[in-house]
């Protein structure tokens, strides 16, 4: 194969959970753009809308399947549906996820708790659950790509709610997991982990607690956060056959941040 052949995504069909803004839209527009027909899902049609328009206008398909991943309930119905109308699904990008929620650990309620962790660990199990299930049952491969942060790895300084850490720490785990399990039957499942990157939501962070990210972004090496399609490459060769020998591993995408 030559170069082009070894990152290209012609004839595969993918589905981007939270896909509808921020890094999830960056991947999906990425994985478009290498040859992909894409699936997102999301809470707000306008922008699943949008999303799937800009989608088209590079050449691909796309469809969108209005859903909150963070309810177990509505993640698992959305997955089948999409199976059962949308599939066979070649690519799973898990990217729900965010801390929504900055309260010291005394302070958290067991329900806040249980609802974030639906969020940034449920979410994930499930799709790959059920996606993955399929990608056997088909017995033709997969790649599995779980969103997971560098706060999988450290205690974000200045921070509450530790349940996010928790979360994406679990979901770095279960990546390990599923990736020996499914091994021997071509299905790979590997991790991202982001750093900082100026999406919407933390935007909207500098908005209400400035000193924490200014704070994040004089500890980059690189001198800034990242900006969101910068993180779409990483998700494509993941998702390629330049990665058919790459399985449970964590990409690390953070400016230099995790080095010191």
């Amino acid at each position: 194969m030559g170069l082009q052949d070894w990152f290209g995504l012609d004839g595969k069909r993918a589905l981007v959970t939270g896909a509808s803004r921020g890094l999830g839209r960056e991947m999906a527009l990425a994985l478009a753009e290498a040859g992909a027909d894409i699936i997102i899902t999301g809470r707000t049609q306008e922008t699943l809308d949008q999303t799937a328009a800009d989608i088209r206008a590079i050449g691909r398909q796309a469809w969108t399947v209005k859903a909150d991943m963070a309810v177990p309930e509505e993640c698992e119905t959305a997955c089948e549906r999409i199976l059962a109308e949308l599939g066979p699904i070649d690519i799973l990008i898990n990217n729900v996820g965010n801390r929504d929620l900055n309260v010291p650990i005394e302070e958290e309620s067991l329900q806040d708790w249980r609802s974030l962790m639906d969020l940034n660990l449920t979410s994930c199990f499930l799709a790959t659950k059920l996606v993955g299930a399929a990608m056997l049952k088909r017995g033709q491969g997969g790649r599995i790509i779980n969103i997971a942060s560098i706060s999988a790895l450290i205690a974000n300084r200045g921070m509450g709610g530790r349940h996010y850490e928790t979360g994406k720490a679990a979901v770095l785990h279960f990546t390990r997991c599923a990736a020996a399990d499914w091994a021997p039957h071509g299905i790979t499942v590997n991790a991202i982990c982001p750093g900082l990157f100026m999406t919407d939501a933390n935007r909207h962070w500098n908005e209400i607690r400035p000193e924490v990210i200014e704070t994040f972004v004089r500890q980059v090496p690189m001198g800034r956060p990242g900006n969101p399609p910068e993180i779409g490459p990483l998700a494509v060769y993941l998702a390629s056959p330049a990665a058919t020998y790459v399985t449970g591993a964590a990409y690390v995408i953070d400016g230099g941040y995790t080095l010191w």
